[in-house]
C-alpha cells in the first residue's frame, strides 16, 4: 500500500487477531479474534487486568512479535508479510518504544543513548549528534546530554527514553506503563510530556497503562478483557499537560 493511500484510512487496522501461548500443554489465548482500528493523531490508553493482553498487542503493533493468525496493519503495512529483515528495518523507521524500566544503557550518556537507533540509518556521525541532541533539547534536557543514567533522576531517564523514541521520528510511540516506576510528580511530567507529542508534534501514541490518573491524560481509553475487545471510552476533557 502506498503512503498516500496508507494516509486515507486508519493508522492501526487489526482483524481477527489472535496470539496464543502454551504453557504445560495447555494454549493460552492472549489475544482472540481482536478487532481494532485506531485512527492517526490519536492518544490511546490500555487498560484492563493482568493477563487481557495489552502488552501482547503492544508488542504486535510494534513488530516485536507476530499474531498467530489475522491481520496487523499498521501505516500502512501488513506485517504479516514482511520477512524478519523488512520488520526490523520498518520498526526502525516508523515506530518509537518507551519502556517502564527505561532500557537505558548504563555505560552510555544521554547523548549516546538516544544516538542509538541512529546507527541503524545512513546518517553521518555529525547529522546523528545533530537529532539526538534535538530529541533532548524537545524533552528539556538539553543540559543532561553529557550525563549517564545513574546521575539523573528516574524522571529524567524516562525523558531520555523518551527522546530516544522520537529521534527517528516515527509515525508511532508505544509506551508501555511509561510512569509505573515513578512517583505522582514525576509521572506527571511525563504525562504532560506524551501530550504535548501528541498536541503538537502530532505523534500517534498507544500507551498502556494501569493507573486510571494517566489514562485520563489520554483521549481515548481502550479497555480489554481476556484477549477480547471491551468499552472504548472517548474522553473529550482529557486531562491537558499541566504546564497548559
Amino acid at each position: 500500500m502506498s503512503e498516500a493511500s496508507a494516509g486515507d484510512g486508519p493508522l492501526i487496522r487489526l482483524r481477527g487477531v489472535v496470539r496464543a501461548y502454551h504453557r504445560g500443554g495447555a494454549e493460552l489465548r492472549a489475544l482472540d479474534g481482536f478487532d481494532l482500528d485506531l485512527a492517526r493523531g490519536g492518544f490511546y490508553a490500555l487498560m484492563g487486568p493482568s493477563g487481557s493482553g495489552k502488552t501482547t498487542l503492544l508488542n504486535l503493533l510494534g513488530g516485536l512479535d507476530r499474531a498467530d493468525a489475522g491481520e496487523v496493519r499498521v501505516a500502512g503495512e501488513d506485517l504479516a508479510r514482511l520477512t524478519n529483515a523488512e520488520l526490523a528495518r520498518w520498526r526502525a523507521d516508523h515506530v518509537g518504544f518507551v519502556f517502564q524500566g527505561f532500557n537505558l544503557l548504563p555505560v552510555l550518556t544521554a547523548l549516546q543513548n538516544v544516538e542509538l537507533p541512529l546507527r541503524l540509518t545512513p546518517l553521518s556521525r555529525q547529522k546523528r549528534r545533530e537529532h539526538a541532541l534535538h530529541a533532548l533539547s524537545l524533552v528539556g534536557l538539553a543540559d543532561r546530554v553529557h550525563h549517564r543514567p545513574r546521575e539523573l533522576s528516574g524522571g529524567q531517564e524516562q525523558r531520555v527514553a523518551i527522546a530516544r523514541a522520537l529521534v527517528t521520528d516515527p509515525k508511532l510511540i508505544l509506551a508501555d506503563e511509561p510512569t509505573g516506576d515513578l512517583d505522582r510528580a514525576t509521572a506527571d511530567q511525563v504525562l504532560d510530556l506524551l501530550v504535548r507529542l501528541n498536541a503538537e508534534l502530532g505523534k500517534t501514541i498507544v500507551m498502556v497503562t494501569h493507573d486510571p490518573l494517566a489514562a485520563a491524560r489520554a483521549r481515548t481509553v481502550v479497555h480489554l478483557d481476556k484477549g477480547k475487545l471491551g468499552r472504548v471510552e472517548e474522553q473529550a476533557g482529557a486531562a491537558p499537560a499541566q504546564g497548559a
